[in-house]
């Protein structure tokens, strides 16, 4: 069988369902990118409410730590299982739902009297979240048609990319401004319009597979999810080598690889046929979104200790120094169907790649503590428009790959990749930058006395805070903790120029060509169509 096809998701609109018109499509994009903002925009917010929690119910760091990651733990391991339901049930329903349990949970974190409620409320707006944040994807792709999902697309991702940080600075704002509590007020009121708007304008689609739903596929790929985000989220705070680190590993991989064996004995009644990653779109599609969402995640791990402890500047002056960021990378993934469309996927995935590179090299040769925020500002701007330009054709590439009736699977298999990118990044180039900043710092602390020479040890910002106690050396001391930091820092951006170029060179040589095999569905549906 060709493999020339070009690019396609189902085939669009649903049967039966006729072709919405333009207005039509509008009010589903609007819809679909509410709900999805209010989804990105939990991930973060709760960041910057840390020390509120800590200090009203006497919570330990762990604690807190569990009340932000918890979300996403929950939410990474239903995406699979949930955008399978989605497609048997319905994506309006499911998507329905889970704006209402999304809604209903952010209600009770805003009220929540305790760390463990609190903790009980994130689980549920997680489980909310995997309802939505797949489904929003498989809509544009089952309801769009052709030559229309390229830019649709386009818009989900930017919203996916920088609504983030966007809902950060928001979440920040309100923080500074009320109380932390009203930072929920943001993704429920988003919530409650994505409701409005599903109901009066999102089309249903649903598919009839002919095997019955994979249970065993579910229940291992959620366990896979949570052993392995639980190491990247845990491995930091409690050491790689802790016996509840290496647990979880051992319980994650042993069920990736247990999953990826069933998945195979099932085949075409699989949750997800694994035989896919052998073609380039599904293989470098998800490749690309793993180390772009990596790297950006990884930045903003170093980028947010840079302005409030190197610079002095708050947190809500530090997420608004991200939004041009956020605002590049939203306005270039617009633009990247057209591009794709004029030079290829292949093409356009190269440039963005070798521009999101182009930016960690900028900032790992120009940062510094006296070139302040016009050191790092060309290198974001050049990180957002390699990332706007990569991301839009590497999704289209991935739900281009599944059939029609594996549209929310294939959504959710974007969103895990995106989900275990940004853990993977926070870890890997987190440790870089704080092993690179002890390592310089220790030559700097001559002088200094012992205890505060310790506690500067553990970071810039606790250098910052111990400072006062040093009596004359106070300034010697955080001039060394700021530089040794930005030593860090450019560890940290070489390692990640490293890693994009790798992936230039696999995407250059082997990415998506603009086709990919037909799923099984498709290929009979092109031996069946009469000849032109």
């Amino acid at each position: 069988m060709s493999s020339d096809q070009p690019f396609r998701a189902a085939d669009a609109p649903p049967s039966g369902t006729g072709t919405p018109d333009a207005r039509r499509l509008r009010a589903v994009l609007t819809a679909v990118s509410i709900a999805l903002m209010a989804v990105v925009a939990s991930v973060s917010g709760l960041n910057v409410a840390q020390t509120h929690m800590a200090v009203e119910w006497g919570a330990s760091q762990t604690t807190v730590l569990w009340i932000v990651n918890v979300y996403t733990l929950t939410l990474a391991a239903l995406l699979l299982p949930l955008g399978a339901v989605g497609d048997r049930l319905g994506r309006k329903p499911v998507l329905i739902a889970g704006l209402v349990l999304f809604g209903a949970a952010g209600v009770v974190a805003a009220f929540a009297p305790s760390a463990a409620v609190m903790i009980g409320a994130r689980v549920a707006a997680g489980a909310g979240a995997a309802m939505i944040m797949p489904i929003t994807l498989a809509v544009i792709t089952s309801t769009f048609p052709e030559k229309e999902r390229g830019k649709a697309i386009g818009v989900w991702t930017g919203v996916a990319g920088g609504g983030g940080i966007l809902g950060m600075f928001l979440s920040a704002l309100l923080v500074d401004v009320a109380d932390w509590r009203w930072l929920f007020a943001l993704p429920v009121a988003l919530a409650a319009v994505a409701l409005v708007t599903t109901v009066t304008s999102v089309p249903d689609s649903r598919e009839r597979p002919a095997s019955s739903f994979d249970t065993g596929g579910a229940l291992l790929s959620a366990v896979a999810v949570v052993g392995l985000i639980f190491v990247l989220q845990e491995g930091p705070e409690r050491g790689w080598t802790a016996p509840r680190t290496l647990t979880g590993l051992a319980a994650g991989l042993a069920a990736a690889v247990a999953f990826v064996a069933w998945e195979l004995r099932r085949r075409d009644a699989s949750l997800l046929d694994v035989r896919l990653f052998r073609e380039r779109g599904l293989a470098g599609g998800s490749l690309t979104l793993l180390v772009v969402f990596g790297v950006q995640a990884g930045v903003a791990v170093v980028l947010f200790p840079f302005f409030q402890a190197v610079l002095g500047w708050s947190g809500l002056l530090s997420t608004a120094a991200m939004m041009p960021m956020a605002v590049t990378m939203m306005v270039t993934s617009g633009l990247a169907p057209r591009a794709a469309a004029a030079i290829g996927a292949r093409s356009t995935m190269t440039a963005g790649i070798a521009l999101s590179a182009l930016g960690l090299t900028l900032m790992a040769l120009f940062v510094s503590v006296d070139g302040g925020y016009l050191s790092v500002l060309p290198g974001t701007l050049a990180m957002g428009a390699g990332m706007g330009l990569s991301m839009t054709p590497s999704t289209e590439a991935i739900t281009s790959s599944l059939p029609r009736d594996r549209q929310g699977v294939a959504s959710a298999l974007n969103d895990i990749t995106r989900e275990f990118g940004t853990a993977l990044g926070v870890a890997l180039l987190g440790a870089l930058v704080a092993g690179g900043y002890r390592a310089a710092v220790d030559d700097r602390l001559d002088g200094i006395p012992r205890e505060a020479a310790d506690t500067a040890r553990e970071g810039v910002a606790n250098a910052v805070e111990v400072a006062p106690s040093t009596g004359g050396h106070a300034r010697d001391l955080v001039h060394a903790a700021q530089e040794s930091f930005v030593d860090g820092w450019q560890r940290a951006m070489w390692a990640g120029v490293a890693v994009m170029t790798v992936l230039l060179v696999l995407v250059a040589l082997r990415g998506p060509d603009g086709s990919h095999r037909p799923a099984p569905d498709e290929e009979e549906a092109a031996e069946a169509a009469p000849a032109r």
